[in-house]
């Protein structure tokens, strides 16, 4: 992996550049994507998209990281996104690691690869003593890619109005595995 910084980065298989105001479009064709936000809250429409982007462009503003758009390294089209971001999940300050990816981009490992990316970045860009993924009971295959990247199963969250299975990797668990 080839990390310069938090703006950009790169996996075998994906670049990752920073969300700008310039991928509104880009953006609001994944919320239309009743696939890809299947288990992420559901269709969105203009004004849920405008708030998502104004809310993460901050959030760049704020912490200094936080959604990236992610490239194919060969033929460099969109293919999805990735995320870490700061919440507060009972009452505790967590970094969280995202992703979603169109569907013909699904089944090929790529999500594994980004989040396993992230987790790195949160340990070793951000200091950050664990990483935590939040997925929809219901999803099993984020569980299992999440699990790849080294975390287990932390309980069950109430966040965004639903109930989240919560895993979590620390950082001394990474060392040992990453």
């Amino acid at each position: 992996m080839a990390i310069l910084n938090l703006d950009t980065f790169t996996t075998p298989r994906l670049s990752a550049e920073r969300l700008t105001s310039a991928h509104r479009k880009e953006i609001a064709r994944m919320h239309r994507d009743p696939s890809v936000m299947e288990h992420l809250g559901g269709v969105r429409d203009a004004d849920q998209t405008r708030e998502y982007l104004d809310r993460n462009l901050a959030h760049w503003e704020r912490y200094g990281y936080g959604l990236w758009i992610l490239r194919g390294t060969v033929g460099g089209e969109v293919i999805g996104r990735a995320v870490l971001r700061h919440l507060i999940l009972d009452g505790r300050d967590e970094i969280e690691t995202g992703y979603a990816f169109y569907p013909p981009y699904w089944g090929r490992g790529l999500a594994t690869e980004v989040a396993r990316t992230c987790v790195e970045m949160g340990f070793t860009l951000l200091g950050a003593p664990s990483v935590v993924g939040l997925t929809l009971p219901a999803n099993l295959a984020s569980q299992r890619v999440l699990t790849k990247a080294g975390m287990s199963r932390d309980g069950e969250v109430q966040h965004a109005g639903s109930l989240h299975v919560l895993l979590r990797v620390t950082r001394p668990v990474w060392a040992a595995t990453g």
